[in-house]
């Protein structure tokens, strides 16, 4: 898988990620935070924690670049830079 290779790359690596990029993406797909968390496998609340610490782990990340069709997860996932 392409994202895979990709999230291996990083996987070590201390990026930013996007929160509002990645948040925006949420809502353009109709998905609350609830409902992103339940298809992670985590509760609402370890999801709120993440997005506050701005850390996932490779696997949430590969499954939120599928889940929410991201197209260009660099600029969300791996960006030296967070808007």
């Amino acid at each position: 898988c392409y994202t895979v290779s990709i999230l291996k790359r990083y996987e070590r690596r201390t990026c930013m990620i996007d929160i509002t990029e990645l948040k925006a993406q949420m809502v353009r797909k109709k998905y609350t935070q609830e409902a992103l968390a339940n298809e992670l496998g985590i509760s609402s609340r370890t999801l709120s924690n993440k997005f506050k610490r701005g850390v996932f782990g490779s696997d949430e990340i590969d499954k939120m670049i599928s889940i929410l069709e991201i197209k260009e997860p660099l600029k969300i996932f791996f960006t030296k830079t967070v808007s």
